[in-house]
């Protein structure tokens, strides 16, 4: 019942925009333009093929994108519950697919493999956490999962 009025007022809008923005920038270009030491774009190619990276490229931009030009088309109304929907469920699988492939591994179960080929992939970017079990989310990524896990907190509070 709450939902038919979201975003509750201008400010909180605003928020979500942006980080929709942030996460949908990042989403469509992240392996495929250099961003300096954020991103490695010639390793990333030397463990995914090209049609894998477009497809994985589709399948987390273009979820993102419907919900953040629906919400670019309601700007200063409120949501339809559907828009609200596919936004909560939206950004909701992509936070669980973050923790199943960065933080599960990380912190709780290694997974050799995975952690040699983001060895390979993510080596030569930033990052400030340690290496553990093998591993270590780049800083690209950890302002990734942040953003969505904000989306997420603007979204159901």
């Amino acid at each position: 019942m709450g939902r038919r009025h979201f975003p509750a007022n201008g400010e909180i809008e605003m928020v979500l925009l942006a980080l929709q923005v942030l996460q949908v920038l990042f989403l469509w270009v992240h392996d495929w333009i250099p961003l300096g030491r954020l991103n490695d774009v010639a390793a990333v190619r030397s463990q995914d093929t090209t049609r894998r990276l477009v497809t994985v490229t589709l399948i987390q931009g273009v979820p993102r994108t419907i919900g953040l030009c629906f919400s670019l088309l309601h700007f200063r109304q409120p949501y339809p519950d559907w828009l609200y929907d596919w936004l909560v469920i939206s950004y909701g699988l992509l936070l669980i697919g973050q923790i199943r492939a960065w933080w599960i591994p990380y912190l709780f179960r290694p997974e050799p493999k995975r952690a040699a080929r983001y060895q390979i992939m993510f080596g030569k970017t930033h990052s400030f956490l340690p290496v553990r079990n093998g591993m270590v989310p780049n800083t690209a990524h950890i302002l990734l999962h942040l953003a969505t896990a904000a989306t997420l907190i603007v979204l159901l509070r």
